[in-house]
């Protein structure tokens, strides 16, 4: 067959596809074989192959032609997750506002990177590189910021191909001083082409990494010298670092689970209320509270049992360099870990919502107010010191490693939020609609994710560093209460659960409800520890 004959018989295969695809109703076989004026054989010959292919399927009531399901499936992969230019679409023009200036899309393209996409800037003399067209890494922004952000390996195999040839008198052609340059643009985050591959013409970019760490191509901004000074450049590089991290975060596809085979059912004795777990790494122990018949339980590789017994309801719990702090209806003690009991009637009974550990040791609180809540450092006699205030209730605390930010959630508003140590300020982290079901209980991981349980909403989320959401994990009970990691790897993910006010209809539906569940979570690391704070 001839490479015209080929082509013939491919646009006869579209467009039996394109006609079949603008029918909504579907078409008959004869209907088609009169539009399209096509031979009854021919016809026959396109329609079998497109059918043993999955592209269109026949119906056998009607004995008319629609789409097939494999057609549907490739349009929906296509649309699961946003193309690179749909994603940097929005940020482009609005670089190219912030600047006047033209901005870019460029991917790597062999040993070379290739413009993807042009936003062009309000001047008559501006850069206007063809869509399409292929550049050097070395001496452009574009490929300078892509190799920076490359793995090693990657990168030196991509060098060692490269012949620098000196484009203009200031294109860097010495490798130690290549490599030099890429180790400021790792660290600063963008790259500056001064120059280098056409003078006059300067350019700032800055790679573009989705949340897997794979780098999808890089935006720039680009324009003359003597508007682009490099003064101005050392500014808009945070601006484009900026720009290229929101396109990456639309470049994740959400690992959401649309079951619970993930998760499993540890052997214990069911909770009315179990609440506020927490991993001892020294002794390789998950406590948590059954909050209603008030105890503590212990899970250790030995099994489960009691640790120890309350009189009156647990309010909060949390772990303590000697044993647990528990804040229960009339007060506050401390459970060494023997299981004795050593109140602390020094502590005035206050209305605690939360409580958590800070790294140092120190223990911060969140206390009810009439009007909301505040959220401090709890201090000796029970006192917040500089708090956070609020004007909804907040019922989960959590420290990062660090000791840099403390993570809060409000169910009323469905919001998760972030308060920097030093600083007054609250941010909005995330916000979930009301149907979604109520944020419940905290847990940080190393890699810079957000988890809580959704109570009422059978399941619990992981909101990654920029707020969205990239994991769901689907539960078999209504009522998640709170969670935290453990494991000798620190990489289990321990979830309480409520059975109090299940109703008695969906409990046949949600039988483990009450139970203690736990999840392999995969990433690199967790936050845990005690606290040492003193009594």
């Amino acid at each position: 067959m001839s490479k015209g004959e080929g082509t013939g018989a491919l646009e006869k295969a579209l467009d039996v596809l394109e006609a079949i695809g603008s029918a909504p109703g579907g078409v008959m076989q004869a209907d088609l074989a009169a539009r399209l004026s096509l031979p009854k054989t021919t016809l026959y010959r396109i329609i079998a192959s497109l059918v043993d292919r999955g592209m269109i399927r026949r119906d056998p009531v009607r004995k008319v032609y629609r789409l097939g399901f494999r057609y549907l499936e490739l349009v929906r992969n296509a649309y699961l997750m946003p193309d690179l230019v749909a994603a940097a679409s929005f940020e482009l023009r609005a670089l190219r506002d912030l600047t006047g200036e033209t901005s870019y899309l460029a991917v790597l393209d062999g040993n070379q990177v290739r413009s993807l996409e042009r936003c062009d800037g309000a001047h008559s003399t501006r850069s206007a590189a063809t869509l399409g067209q292929s550049k050097p890494l070395y001496c452009t922004g574009q490929g300078k910021a892509i190799l920076a952000a490359l793995d090693e390996v990657s990168r030196e195999a991509i060098l060692k191909g490269l012949t620098l040839t000196p484009l203009t008198e200031l294109t860097i052609t010495d490798r130690r001083r290549l490599h030099t340059e890429l180790q400021i643009t790792r660290a600063r985050g963008y790259a500056i082409d001064d120059e280098e591959i056409v003078m006059g013409v300067r350019c700032v970019a800055a790679s573009i990494r989705d949340n897997a760490g794979n780098v999808r191509g890089a935006l720039s901004v680009a324009g003359p010298a003597y508007r682009l000074t490099l003064q101005r450049l050392e500014l808009l590089g945070p601006e484009l670092s900026d720009a290229a991290r929101r396109v990456g975060a639309q470049l994740n596809e959400p690992r959401v689970r649309l079951g619970d085979s993930d998760v499993e059912m540890v052997d214990c004795p069911w909770s009315f209320n179990g609440a506020f777990p927490r991993w001892s790494k020294d002794r390789s122990t998950l406590f948590w509270a059954d909050t209603l018949a008030p105890a503590i339980h212990m899970l250790t590789a030995d099994g489960e049992r009691i640790f120890a017994r309350l009189e009156s309801p647990i309010v909060a719990m949390e772990l303590h360099r000697h044993g647990l702090l528990i804040a229960h209806v009339h007060g506050w003690s401390l459970f060494d870990f023997a299981g004795i009991e050593h109140p602390l009637p020094q502590w005035p009974g206050k209305s605690l919502k939360g409580l958590s550990a800070h790294p140092c040791g120190s223990l911060w609180a969140c206390l009810a107010t009439a009007g909301g809540c505040k959220v401090g450092e709890l201090s000796h006699h029970g006192d917040l010191r500089a708090p956070w205030e609020f004007q909804e209730p907040i019922t989960s605390l959590c420290w990062d490693e660090e000791g840099q930010a403390l993570y809060a959630t409000g169910p009323q508003s469905g919001t998760v939020y972030v308060m920097s140590a030093g600083s007054p300020n609250v941010r909005r982290l995330a916000s979930l609609p009301k149907g979604s079901g109520r944020l419940s209980g905290l847990a940080l991981d190393r890699d810079g994710g957000v988890w809580t349980t959704l109570r009422d909403g059978w399941s619990l989320v992981r909101f990654a560093a920029d707020g969205s959401i990239d994991r769901m994990v689907g539960l078999p009970i209504p009522g998640p209460t709170d969670l935290a990691f453990g494991g000798v790897q620190h990489d289990t993910l321990y979830i309480t659960s409520a059975r109090h006010d299940v109703p008695m209809e969906m409990l046949s539906n949600a039988p483990a409800s009450g139970r203690l569940f736990k999840l392999k979570a995969q990433q690199r690391g967790v936050v845990g520890g005690t606290t040492s704070w003193p009594t």
